[in-house]
């Protein structure tokens, strides 16, 4: 069985107070590793740790036909600074709890009992699938080596994410229509 590799349209947000273009080695290494892995990374943004500010720019990509796969980095502490979650929940359609059980679980095998502060999260909203991660570099290396490169590849079996989409990116658009 040849399975035909798909590459995705992602787009990569950090999170932070005080992050730049010039120094966002978590937004760096995630969209390196997009393009690693054959698919491109067609948006990208810095966001403070605003609830609003996050759910905006998200809104956005989830209502661009271009956007398949968003990565956030960052705002997923325990903590009222730390509102990634809580900006991304009301936009879901449906979450995918295995995906912040299996990291957290992950986390904890490498840090202890801190990965219980994470609120890491996954789900889909209007066709685009949704990852929040941590905003550390090590984090997010961990998130995309252990989980995500495997489920955005098509060619991983026995199953993957990558395989709900058409390989065009605006194919979904007919469903829509």
């Amino acid at each position: 069985m040849n399975i035909k590799k798909v590459s995705l349209a992602c787009a990569v947000l950090t999170v932070s107070n005080t992050c730049t273009a010039g120094n966002d080695t978590s937004g760096n290494l995630l969209a390196e590793a997009i393009a690693h892995a054959g698919h491109q990374c067609v948006r990208r943004d810095i966001v403070k740790k605003n609830i609003y500010q996050i759910r905006r720019i998200i809104s956005d990509w989830i209502a661009d036909a271009r956007v398949q796969v968003i990565i956030i980095a960052g705002g997923t502490g325990f903590s009222h600074r730390h509102s990634t979650s809580l900006a991304i929940t009301p936009l879901l359609d449906e979450q995918l709890p295995g995906f912040g059980e299996r990291l957290r679980h992950i986390f904890y095998e490498e840090n202890g009992s801190a990965a219980l502060h994470s609120r890491a999260l996954a789900g889909f909203a209007n066709h685009t699938l949704i990852f929040s991660l941590p905003g550390s570099t090590e984090a997010c290396h961990t998130a995309w080596t252990r989980l995500l490169r495997d489920q955005l590849d098509s060619t991983h079996q026995p199953s993957n994410f990558a395989t709900q989409f058409d390989s065009s990116p605006t194919a979904h658009l007919t469903s829509l229509l």
